[in-house]
């Protein structure tokens, strides 16, 4: 596989059109990371990493749903930078992702954090991925 984090996103996607309530993905920590930011900025109901077929074990990832509409947290997950063709921001040039109801998940050099997150802190890095 060449672009892990485009599997992840669209495993998440394929679960949320067909109405899933947990989707399976191998595990890494890289992985584990985005489920995190995605579990705090409240788009999934919780993840865990279950050994299982795979060596890094299998992360099991609760999607989230509205009780009465039934429609999914999850809008629309967007891979932005790719192995093809990265895509990096400064601190100054963050991205506003739905005019800031949305969050962009930016690899730092301290690690995974969102956008708003990375331009408090004044770090930029490379844009993996929009959410809304």
């Amino acid at each position: 596989m060449t672009d892990p984090i485009a599997d992840l996103l669209t495993r998440i996607r394929n679960a949320i059109m067909a109405g899933h309530k947990v989707v399976e993905v191998p595990a890494s920590g890289l992985k584990k990371e985005i489920a995190r930011i995605l579990f705090e900025k409240g788009f999934i109901l919780s993840y865990k990493v279950v050994e299982g077929k795979y060596a890094q074990g299998v992360l099991k990832i609760a999607l989230k749903y509205n009780s009465k509409s039934k429609k999914p947290a999850i809008k629309e997950l967007q891979r932005v930078s790719r192995p093809g063709l990265r895509h990096y921001v400064g601190a100054d040039e963050m991205p506003r992702v739905l005019n800031g109801l949305g969050i962009a998940i930016i690899s730092t050099s301290r690690g995974l954090m969102t956008d708003k997150e990375a331009k408090k802190e004044n770090i930029g890095g490379e844009v993996l991925c929009y959410v809304y």
